[in-house]
């Protein structure tokens, strides 16, 4: 009977999103499917360039020993006690058969779990012979990167977001009024909800002013 590896790929950061996993259920179809899109997206924002998550269908080499040798480090085994010795390959030809991409809910840590079927056969050219599976539909997700300043988080003060940047991903102000202004409500990688003030600062007229978010009884920005 094939055995089902259950691995987790693991990376980090921490991202704005309004769902755990990607999993997404409730509302209609479209709009779980722009839920999902948007998760995978900052996912793998939050990931980092260098993350390579497999798609299902693909084959991928699974060494056991280095996964041990992670669960002994994770586990603080002492130094007297030692996993025990499992009579494996030392790499192990699978194939991908569910990915799922999730968030640690204590330290905002993101990580794939990838669900693995051992093949029968275990020679290594077939890696080359078979054709992957096609490369699913990319969405362009609009985003900006910022360093924050010391003013960017004070919770007296607000984060400051450049003018194209904010034209770019937030919704736009109505600037026929005297003070633009209105609410942002936003959703953490755990679906809590945040609440901001959006308000505009500086000349219509010129092409350098800022919007500035107001973050009101919070003490935490992303």
């Amino acid at each position: 009977m094939a055995s089902l590896f259950d691995v987790s790929m693991n990376g980090r950061g921490r991202i704005n999103n309004n769902n755990n996993n990607d999993d997404v259920g409730g509302g209609g179809e479209g709009q779980n499917e722009s839920k999902r899109v948007l998760f995978r997206e900052l996912w793998h924002m939050c990931a980092g360039p260098l993350a390579n998550v497999p798609r299902e269908g693909e084959f991928v080499f699974y060494f056991p020993q280095g996964h041990i040798e992670q669960v002994e480090a994770s586990t603080n085994q002492v130094a007297d006690e030692h996993m025990p010795v499992y009579n494996l390959r030392s790499k192990i030809l699978c194939r991908v058969m569910n990915v799922v991409l999730k968030v640690e809910p204590d330290t905002d840590e993101v990580f794939a779990q990838v669900i693995l079927l051992p093949e029968p056969n275990q020679e290594e050219k077939k890696v080359g012979q078979e054709t992957p599976p096609s490369m699913p539909p990319r969405f362009h997700v609009h985003s900006f990167r910022k360093t924050l300043s010391a003013s960017d988080t004070s919770t007296h003060g607000g984060f400051l977001v450049l003018k194209r940047h904010a034209d770019e991903c937030l919704p736009p102000l109505d600037m026929s009024k005297h003070s633009p202004t209105q609410e942002l409500v936003t959703k953490d990688l755990h679906g809590n909800e945040w609440r901001f003030k959006h308000i505009f600062r500086g000349n219509v007229l010129l092409q350098s002013y800022v919007m500035c978010i107001i973050i009101e009884n919070c003490d935490v920005i992303f």
